[in-house]
């Protein structure tokens, strides 16, 4: 288990799980630049701005990918306030654990449980297999249920769950999930949700792709079913957020 980020880990492990994407991508782009003199000589300045635009896009992805795991600082949770009563921390993911470890150090005085809610017959993403191969789990990690997860009621001072909650796709399943995530979290606790959202700064930067994820509207619908506040919203760059969440409190 890897104890600290290195160097351009988060760009790199994007390019890794997903090569298969890179290599149609550009394997298509070769393909039309080699079948470019066969079209029509009207036609042949369209193929390379359709090329050019392609490549930027790939490009723009990656760059931002890097400013926003490897630069901008996500994975130090220096956002996080210093408290030092905590005694339970919940870190659940969906199959890829980059943070347990690094939550763990954050909170040396706290118990940590890592929660895994993947399912090979729901989540199918060939990225989270490759990288559950590549990463093994935080030791402990408990296999869960989204819809029961194995902790008693008001147990958990702070539970993250970062950037894996919109792995969640159905709709109900999701907030039964968010349903669950209120049970087991204390009146006095706090749950951090960390997300890209699908707004116009990441349309920009991932294109279509910023389909699959959730918009704010959609999030705030599920904290509300699930009879949770917003305490704070924060931006750690213009195409993350994290929402901490409350049981009780006054919304920002």
């Amino acid at each position: 288990m890897e104890k600290l980020r290195k160097p351009f880990q988060g760009v790199l492990n994007i390019i890794r799980f997903n090569w298969h994407f890179y290599v149609i991508a550009f394997g298509l782009l070769l393909l039309l630049i080699f079948m470019v003199s066969f079209f029509d000589r009207s036609l042949q300045p369209f193929i390379y701005i359709i090329c050019l635009l392609v490549s930027i896009s790939i490009i723009v992805s990656l760059l931002t990918s890097f400013y926003v795991y490897d630069l901008s600082g996500l994975y130090k949770f220096g956002w996080l306030d210093n408290q030092k009563d905590e005694r339970l921390i919940v870190n659940i993911n969906a199959g890829f654990d980059e943070t347990s470890h690094l939550l763990k150090k954050h909170f040396e005085n706290a118990e940590l449980i890592a929660l895994d809610f993947y399912n090979p017959g729901k989540h199918t993403e060939v990225s989270i297999k490759r990288a559950r191969k590549a990463y093994p789990p935080f030791p402990g990690t408990i296999q869960a249920e989204t819809t029961n997860l194995p902790l008693p009621g008001n147990a958990a001072d702070k539970v993250f769950v970062i950037l894996s909650a919109h792995e969640i796709r159905d709709e109900i399943e999701r907030t039964a999930f968010f349903k669950e995530l209120t049970r087991i979290v204390k009146p006095s606790g706090q749950i951090y949700i960390t997300e890209h959202l699908r707004d116009v700064p990441n349309f920009l930067a991932y294109n279509i792709g910023f389909f699959h994820f959730y918009a704010k509207g959609s999030w705030l619908k599920t904290f509300k079913k699930a009879n949770l506040i917003i305490k704070q919203e924060i931006k750690l760059t213009p195409f993350i957020s994290t929402f901490i969440l409350t049981k009780n409190g006054n919304t920002y």
